[in-house]
């Protein structure tokens, strides 16, 4: 067997084990969840399942870890022309409309992660990846020339990101992500103020 074959078979029983966690996490939450519901959800032995994990806490590290690491790789894919283009064209960033995509894609477990009993854990490192991973984005086309400490500014910001895609989430995603990331960078790019209303440009 080819180490492509077996690569995809791996991604396909690590996926199968995710999804079972996910339905047993929205049946009865993360803690009451055992190792042997999730064989036995996912159909494979209890071999096939420390095989890929300790236990039920590295499962779900893991499970965050790729949901990050998926979305770091169409954040590399965007590039600083189409950041232009879409910055004259007054779209938002493409990037911005993936993340947004891809997390209706996800959203079961994007929701169980992120909701009001998710793991704030998560929630962190998500921020700290926005911060990381958005900063230089935005950075390789405009020189960020911060009026306030930049921490603070990142926080902020990252802050807000987060809100918005939990309210997105917890609304059952009525807009769709292209219409979601242009209002986040509305609010982004101009303010809560002219969100509001309340000022002009």
């Amino acid at each position: 067997m080819t180490n492509e074959k077996i690569d995809r078979r791996i991604v396909r029983t690590k996926r199968m084990i995710r999804d079972a966690l996910t339905d047993l996490m929205e049946e009865k939450g993360f803690e009451a969840v055992t190792v042997r519901d999730l064989t036995e959800k996912a159909d494979i032995n209890r071999g096939t399942f420390y095989l890929h994990y300790r236990d039920k806490f590295d499962l779900l590290e893991q499970s965050e870890d790729e949901l990050l690491a998926e979305i770091h790789e169409f954040i590399k894919e965007t590039t600083t022309e189409d950041i232009v283009q879409a910055n004259l064209r007054g779209e938002p960033l493409p990037f911005i409309v993936k993340l947004f995509e891809y997390i209706q894609e996800n959203s079961r477990f994007m929701k169980l992660l992120l909701g009001p009993n998710g793991n704030p854990a998560f929630q962190v490192k998500l921020k700290e990846f926005m911060k990381q991973n958005f900063l230089r984005k935005l950075g390789s086309v405009a020189n960020i020339d911060s009026r306030v400490p930049l921490d603070y500014l990142m926080a902020y910001v990252t802050s807000a990101h987060l809100g918005v895609i939990q309210q997105w989430l917890a609304e059952e995603m009525k807009q769709p992500p292209k219409e979601m990331a242009l209002t986040l960078a509305t609010i982004t790019f101009f303010g809560p103020g002219f969100a509001a209303g309340i000022r002009k440009k």
